[in-house]
């Protein structure tokens, strides 16, 4: 007999879990939520908020380089403490845990620690006790994965350096994706030498590939060592703090940070999916229909355990439809999950909405492709090598903006914006009629008359 039952029960208390566990409470559901770890899930303990912070870390050394140009006298060693920024990092981390609490409570959620695991298709185990539930919701998310190589246990991931206890020197990090050029900013930005290896010809697939070969170029001004074409062989420790990744191209490069990557994976494992006759699609995540439904009926699942947009904001809207169409009685509520802005904290950082170039081709739409890149206002004075590239795609037979993107200072913020209007539909002439703001670096989203080739 299981001790517990609910109307609505939520395996995993990260962001969509949270938020459809607060929102079916509100709608008047006895609801508890099980959590192994901290409350947030990983974009609050090992994804987006941390990396965020450690971003911010990353920026200073360009920005005291940055003030003399403006007068500012800077010393030519300023000293860097990784302790102390792993310090606030987990205050501040923390904090956050304690407002998600709050949060849960206030809204009657029961708090349930300990990893769940399924007995049968409506009872759970979660930290030595059983629970029932009416509805179930999956949402565990994912975990960072390990390479299948020669010493790949080795490998640090995402999840460690957050924690790392001392200040890394040497990197190697085997990726191309965001987090890889993410952590590539941040570890070079904090002092150690970073060499970045992708198995592919370019990285950040799947971004607008003028966007990427400009990251790449800036990147690689900045000391960054970038090898495309390469990847991790095998890895094997050279001492209690030293490593030496062995690469494809047989090469030997030492290194106290070796840092996979590649990917993450749902995080499916520990659930004992079997027992509750919950399938799973080929890429090994939680297969599930347009309602979020899993083979078991009443059991769902959502987040990044059971679809490809790996993002917070996509989980937050699934969790909170789902439960207004279970417990609030409205069936009509959905996702967007058109034009899904999107952001990569490097060095310059990225901002991105819409189609790329190459998708926009491949949907067949015939495009015009307006470019701007130019050297930033205030590095005329900084004397920084640096360059911002912005970029629309238009299509030609309706003029409207089907993707807009922006390598730069500031481009997660301004992208935003562009985000609503290109959801909204809007054209190229509604950019060109638009007044400029002077002097900005996003104005130039509205005076780019020129057109690519």
């Amino acid at each position: 007999m299981a001790e517990k039952h609910y109307d609505y029960f939520v395996i995993g208390a990260g962001s969509g879990g949270v938020r459809s566990a607060r929102i079916a409470a509100g709608h008047g559901a006895k609801v508890g939520v099980a959590e192994k770890s901290a409350l947030g899930g990983t974009c609050v303990n090992l994804g987006c908020i941390p990396k965020k912070l450690f971003a911010y870390a990353a920026d200073y050394a360009g920005a005291f380089a940055d003030a003399r140009g403006f007068g500012w006298a800077t010393p030519e060693q300023i000293a860097f403490d990784w302790p102390t920024l792993i310090r606030n990092k987990n205050n501040e981390i923390s904090r956050l845990n304690g407002i998600y609490k709050t949060l849960l409570e206030n809204s009657g959620v029961e708090i349930l620690g300990g990893e769940a695991r399924f007995i049968d298709d409506h009872t759970l185990e979660v930290g030595g006790q059983q629970v029932s539930a009416d509805t179930i919701l999956i949402a565990v998310g994912g975990r960072p994965r390990i390479p299948d190589i020669e010493g790949g246990e080795l490998m640090a991931t995402s999840d460690d350096v957050f924690f790392w206890p001392r200040m890394p020197k040497k990197a190697v990090i085997q990726g191309g994706g965001y987090i890889a050029v993410e952590f590539a900013h941040i570890l070079h930005g904090i002092g150690a030498h970073v060499t970045l290896l992708y198995r592919g010809a370019l990285f950040m697939r799947g971004f607008d590939r003028d966007i990427a070969k400009s990251l790449a170029d800036e990147m690689s001004k900045q000391g960054i060592d970038l090898r495309f074409n390469c990847d991790v062989a095998r890895v094997e420790r050279k001492g209690e703090d030293d490593f030496i990744v062995h690469t494809t191209t047989r090469e030997a490069l030492e290194c106290d940070l070796p840092l996979a990557a590649i990917g993450r994976d749902p995080n499916v494992e520990p659930l004992a999916l079997e027992k509750a006759s919950v399938d799973l699609c080929a890429t090994g995540r939680i297969a599930i229909n347009e309602d979020y439904q899993t083979s078991a009926p009443h059991i769902y699942a959502l987040g990044d355990v059971a679809n490809h947009h790996n993002l917070t904001p996509v989980a937050v809207q699934e969790g909170h439809v789902l439960a207004d169409r279970l417990f609030g009685n409205q069936p009509e509520r959905s996702v967007n999950y058109d034009n899904i802005a999107t952001a990569v904290f490097s060095a310059p950082p990225i901002g991105t909405v819409g189609l790329s170039e190459e998708e926009a081709l491949d949907h067949g739409h015939k495009i015009d492709i307006y470019v701007s890149s130019f050297k930033p206002m205030k590095h005329h004075l900084t004397g920084r090598d640096e360059r911002s590239l912005m970029k629309l795609i238009v299509d030609q037979d309706s003029d409207k903006v089907l993707g807009c993107h922006m390598m730069g200072a500031d481009a997660p913020e301004i992208i935003q914006g562009f985000a609503v209007a290109v959801n909204c539909g809007a054209t190229k002439a509604v950019l060109d009629r638009t007044m400029a703001i002077h002097p900005s670096a996003a104005e130039e989203f509205v005076l780019m008359r020129t057109k690519k080739g």
